[in-house]
């Protein structure tokens, strides 16, 4: 009974994970495809269905939608890592340091046993794989949500930074205030 309530676990926990990329990929189709190409100037870009958006490799030029007096839509390509650094444009050291990162929280994500740990653990794996993609696809992130006052921007960021954000917050939570049974 034990063991099938493990592999129950591990099956959901990594079902999740499946959940997010789509999750992420499928936002960041409809966002950049729906509401970001067809506010470019000039432009005669038709949009593309999900098959054919992932069979093309056009990076949108920057685009800033506002939406509401915090909150913009606004297109940036992310070359680097979190807030920008390390843009080098190079994507391989970034593609090879996310999949050992996804690997080692798999490696976890495999022999937790506690939803506590399998949720965020699946959030963050979702969300390294979705920006891995996005790196394998175009190069750089798709980036798009921008949070600011006035002139102030919060980096720009997508679902797929949101999960990891999130996923290690739970989970440096749970090594703080909870303990194993």
């Amino acid at each position: 009974m034990l063991a099938a309530l493990s592999t129950r676990k591990k099956l959901i926990g990594f079902g999740l994970v499946a959940f997010y990329i789509i999750l992420d990929q499928l936002s960041k189709w409809w966002i950049l495809e729906h509401m970001i190409k067809p506010n470019i100037p000039n432009s005669d870009l038709a949009p593309f269905g999900i098959i054919d958006w992932f069979a093309s490799h056009i990076r949108l030029p920057f685009v800033s939608i506002e939406l509401l007096p915090f909150f913009n839509l606004t297109m940036v390509w992310n070359q680097g890592i979190s807030f920008g650094l390390f843009q080098n444009g190079n994507p391989w050291p970034l593609i090879i340091l996310s999949s050992a990162i996804a690997i080692f929280f798999s490696i976890w994500l495999y022999k937790a046993t506690i939803w506590r740990e399998i949720i965020p653990l699946g959030l963050v794996i979702g969300g390294a794989l979705g920006n891995i993609i996005d790196r394998l696809h175009f190069g750089a992130v798709a980036d798009f949500i921008d949070f600011h006052i006035a002139d102030w921007h919060y980096p720009a960021f997508n679902l797929a930074d949101s999960f990891i954000t999130v996923g290690i917050a739970i989970l440096v939570i749970n090594s703080l205030f909870f303990t194993r049974s």
